[in-house]
């Protein structure tokens, strides 16, 4: 009888203790589940819960591991509430796909467009070839911004393109590739692997897209398989690191990239396709790979000296730059953003056609606010760059011409969407509603 008693007393220890654990484990998790809320409504009230591209949907098949929020080298992209992975600050995932691999239950699929925003995609097969015979898209275009997805893309592309090739054509290529990002890239080594004559047009620089990213960005979190180099496993990879790797292989391979070559049209014409780019080039291939980017070209506002090497439409690695007279133009989220990351160790103007910001994230709309209010930033509403020189701007403010002494502007008036493009070439595109992009 005593044993027995000593047995209840054991007993009931343990399963107190265990109720004190599960207790003090359940309130963590539900202090844990409230940070994550406050988290989603600043998101929500920074303009940044709302995905802008590819990004992750969880489903009940989730159990809370946070393997995914481990795996993500982003920070608050993801977070843990009521029990389930969820998203965060969404817009600002770019798409690697690092938390849909490390997810141990297949709860994660990658989707693109939301159910209440939609995404405008070109339609394509199985075999990445659109409406057009002849004209394929791979990489960020369809869909697909992961750059080791991007690259199998290209690469399949290509080889979906020999199965049926006869070389029998008059064009001056067997392939046209418009874009040199990892698609690009990826495609343009595939067809010198099958002995197939290629050119890879860039309106830019190497990297399309991925050469946007900030110095320190990781751009890549899996091995990919790049053809004629074979595995590479380089899980943080920085961007200069990607680039130098990818030119190296180009240049081991004997293959140029025609910069700066903006492709102005795609005409099929005599059973081949006419190229013709906007410096008056051009070209004629049996088959094209269209790998470029979904941002669309940056509008530019055709004045005098745009053209000058100290004018950008982007700003890369910000914190190099200091003790600069900068002008940034535009009024929305990325000049204000852009003018904030340069006011610290700069002299900033920005330069609005506006008479007040309208639409802007209401974080970046109370920072403009406290930087204008500081002398940190000096902002012209109602003013339009009028021509750029080596030392100087001409700026009209209201009624008066003002010349600034300047040694960068940038650039931020919105862009060309490749949307247009596609329709005159004549590829159809539909727009998509949180369509799957990748599934287990």
């Amino acid at each position: 009888m005593e044993i027995l008693f000593e047995q209840i007393i054991v007993y009931s220890f343990v399963a107190i203790l265990c109720i004190v654990v599960v207790g003090i484990y359940l309130r963590k998790q539900k202090r844990a589940s409230r940070i994550v809320e406050q988290k989603i409504e600043k998101a929500k009230a920074d303009g940044l819960h709302e995905p802008v591209s590819l990004h992750p949907v969880i489903n009940s098949n989730c159990i809370q591991t946070g393997a995914c929020i481990s795996a993500c080298p982003e920070k608050d992209i993801l977070g843990i509430r009521n029990g389930r992975a969820t998203t965060i600050n969404t817009s600002q995932c770019i798409g690697h796909g690092a938390c849909f691999r490390a997810c141990p239950t297949q709860a994660i699929t990658l989707r693109i467009g939301t159910e209440t925003r939609g995404v405008d995609l070109p339609n394509v097969n199985e075999y990445f070839e659109t409406n057009i015979h002849g004209i394929y898209i791979a990489g960020e275009l369809g869909g697909m911004g992961l750059i080791r997805n991007a690259v199998e893309q290209g690469k399949q592309a290509v080889e979906n393109i020999v199965k049926t090739f006869h070389k029998n054509h008059h064009a001056d290529f067997d392939i046209a590739i418009v874009g040199a990002g990892p698609a690009g890239i990826a495609a343009a080594l595939s067809a010198k692997k099958y002995q197939l004559k290629s050119i890879l047009l860039e309106q830019d620089t190497l990297g399309g897209t991925v050469f946007t990213y900030p110095r320190s960005k990781i751009v890549m979190t899996a091995p990919m398989d790049l053809p004629l180099y074979g595995k590479i496993k380089l899980y943080e990879t920085s961007k200069s690191e990607l680039l130098d790797l990818w030119k190296n292989v180009l240049s081991k391979n004997d293959i140029q990239i025609k910069e700066r070559s903006k492709v102005e049209s795609i005409v099929n014409e005599n059973s081949h396709f006419k190229i013709k780019t906007l410096n008056g080039d051009e070209y004629t291939a049996k088959n094209v790979i269209l790998s470029i980017g979904r941002r669309g070209t940056p509008r530019k506002l055709n004045i005098a000296g745009e053209e000058l090497e100290k004018v950008a439409y982007r700003l890369l690695e910000p914190e190099t730059i200091e003790n600069k007279n900068i002008v940034v133009v535009g009024g929305g989220d990325s000049a204000i953003e852009a003018a904030l990351l340069l006011a610290d160790k700069n002299k900033v103007t920005l330069s609005y056609r506006g008479e007040t910001f309208s639409r802007l994230k209401p974080v970046n709309l109370q920072s403009i606010k406290t930087a204008i209010s500081k002398e940190k930033i000096n902002v012209l509403f109602n003013s339009s760059l009028l021509s750029i020189t080596t030392d100087d701007v001409r700026i009209n403010v209201g009624k008066e011409i003002s010349l600034l002494k300047n040694d960068l502007v940038y650039i931020f008036v919105g862009g060309e969407m490749p949307t247009q493009f596609l329709e005159k070439i004549g590829i159809s595109v539909s727009k998509k509603f949180g369509e799957v992009v990748m599934k287990h």
